[in-house]
Order: C-alpha cells, then structure tokens, then sequence
C-alpha cells in the first residue's frame, strides 16, 4: 500500500508539472526521502529496536543545534524563518526517544530516554521555538498516557482527528469564514503576510482544478512576487499541494498520512511504541499545515525514518511486559 501510495504522488507530480511545465523535483526528492528513511527505520528497528531508535532522537537533535538554517529566527531570503523545520525535526526527535523508552525493559534507562526526550522539548524552548517546546510536550504526554491506552485504535483515531482539525482550521483562515474575533486573535502568531500566503493559495486551487503545477506558486502568487525576500511557498503542505496539484494532490497527501496512522495501527509492535510514533507525527502533520516543514528534506527523511522504526519487526524478542498483541488488542497495564 505504501509504494502504492508513493509511488502515485510521484506520479501525479510528474503529470501535473508536463501539463502546466511546473518543477515536479521537489516533491520527487519528498517521496524518495520518506521512503528511504522508512526502508532505513525498518532495516535499523529489526536489528537493534532501542539503540536505533535513541541514535535517532541524537542525530536529529544534533542536527537542529548545529545547522543554522534549521534554527528559528529571521533568515536572509525567508521572512517567515524555519521555526517549522525546527519544531518538526525536534517533535520527531522526542518520539524516537520515547519510541526507545518503551522498548526497553531496564528501568534506568526507559527513565533516560524519557529524560532525553523532555530534554529535547527544553532544548526547543532554549532556541525560542515556541512550537517546538509544545510539540515535543505533546508527545511526550501522549506516550505516557498511551501505556495506559486498552485499544490502539482509538487513539489512532484520535490522532487523525486533530490533525485533520488543524488542516481545516488553516482552510478556514484562508477562506475567511472563521468569526471576525477570531480570525484576528489568529492572524496574529500567524502573521498577515502568511495568511495572504494562503489567500492566494487557495484563490489558485479553486481557480485551477488540478493544480497550477508543482513549484508554481512563487511565480503566481500576487503576496510572494510583492516579497523580494518570499521563497515561493505558501507555507502550508495542504494548501500548497491544492494550489499546485489540485483536489488530486491533496487526497494524495491524506492518502500517505492515513497510510502511515494505518500501518501503526496494524503493527505487531507494542501499542505505546505505535501510539507514540503517531503522535510524533501527527504533530508533523500540524506543523506542516501551517508551515513549511516539509520543504526541508532533513524533516521528510526522519518522519519516514520514524514510522520505519515504530512498524518494524524486531529480530529479538520484545522486553519483558512488551509483548505482541493483536491490533487494538493491547491489555490494560
């Protein structure tokens, strides 16, 4: 189902770009980075399901220190930063570590790994990433609540929800259908010229039913031709996708997140591991919906790798209080 899936947004990027001459490369190189960090997550969780998976939360916190263009704050040429790079790669760096804390049966060092993992979200806080202090105390939260969670499923359920509630409200924003009060007390974290971003994005997919072709955007968009600093997104994955590939890319992008809650939901491996993989990337999911998270391949490499490492099978035996169980199945604790 996944190659299916991946495989079809490549396509239909391809399409859409010979129809409209678009640059159909960055949304190749998207596709080939999840699946890659997906086939290197289920090689790397087999064989070593805590070492991978903690190595992962290191590398990824690691690179969001040392390289400054992952860093939030002004950028030369970005006048909206990369706070959304920063706060994803971080969410998904606390996930790995609370991933390997559930895969351990020492105490000391489940208690390490979730230490990394609030370290992780202090660390956030330290770079004035707002987003990414939340998001990574999101997952947190959620992976110590999913040791308690008697059905899979509905957690699964529930973390599709929200992110289909946060996709909607940006849909709302765009549209200005939102109550006046609101939409000001929204615009203001959001900024105005982001929420023109938007306008724009959405004046084009309605305007263009299957899109104005891949990396198009900047050259119509009135907001990002006005900008000398713009870099030509709409700092949205969902509105950008409706404005470049049209209804047919946006139900491509939903197809490969549900794709990923699907594979989590039916994996052998223990439901805290799988919940907490999911809530990692639900929070993805949230910051991509109103930035520009995944314009950044470093982002696209570790969600893939993420959901690798949650939905592999490990070589050896689960720890002690671990074990297998049916989907949905998983015992009360």
């Amino acid at each position: 189902m996944g190659v299916v899936v991946l495989g079809a947004c490549a396509v239909w990027a391809l399409i859409t770009a010979t129809v409209h001459g678009g640059r159909p490369e960055g949304v190749l190189l998207a596709v080939l980075a999840v699946a890659a960090g997906y086939a290197a997550g289920r090689i790397c969780g087999a064989l070593a399901p805590v070492v991978a998976p903690a190595a992962g939360a290191l590398a990824g916190l690691t690179l969001t220190v040392t390289v400054p263009h992952l860093a939030p704050g002004p950028q030369p040429g970005m006048p909206l930063g990369h706070v959304g790079a920063t706060a994803a790669l971080l969410a998904l760096s606390a996930g790995a570590a609370c991933c390997a804390a559930w895969s351990t049966s020492l105490p000391a060092l489940r208690l390490a790994l979730r230490l990394l993992a609030a370290g992780i979200a202090l660390t956030a806080a330290a770079l004035g990433s707002v987003a990414g202090a939340l998001a990574c105390s999101a997952v947190l939260l959620c992976s110590l609540a999913a040791g308690r969670m008697n059905h899979r499923g509905l957690g699964i359920a529930g973390l599709a929800l929200a992110a289909a509630l946060v996709t909607t409200g940006s849909w709302a924003v765009a549209g200005s259908v939102l109550p006046e009060g609101l939409a000001t007390a929204l615009e203001g974290p959001l900024t105005r010229h982001r929420v023109a971003l938007w306008q724009d994005a959405l004046g084009m997919a309605r305007t263009e039913f299957l899109g104005v072709g891949p990396g198009r955007f900047g050259e119509l968009s009135p907001t990002a031709t006005a900008s000398p600093l713009s870099d030509g997104k709409p700092h949205s994955a969902f509105l950008q996708q409706a404005a470049e590939q049209g209804v047919v890319g946006v139900a491509l992008l939903a197809a490969a997140f549900c794709w990923v809650l699907y594979t989590l939901w039916r994996t052998g491996r223990p439901t805290p591991v799988a919940l907490t993989a999911g809530a990692a990337l639900t929070a993805l999911a949230a910051v991509a919906a109103v930035g520009n998270a995944l314009s950044f391949t470093a982002v696209s490499v570790g969600a893939g790798l993420l959901a690798g490492l949650a939905t592999a099978r490990p070589l050896t035996e689960e720890s002690p209080g671990r074990e297998k169980v049916a989907p949905g199945d998983r015992p009360a604790r």
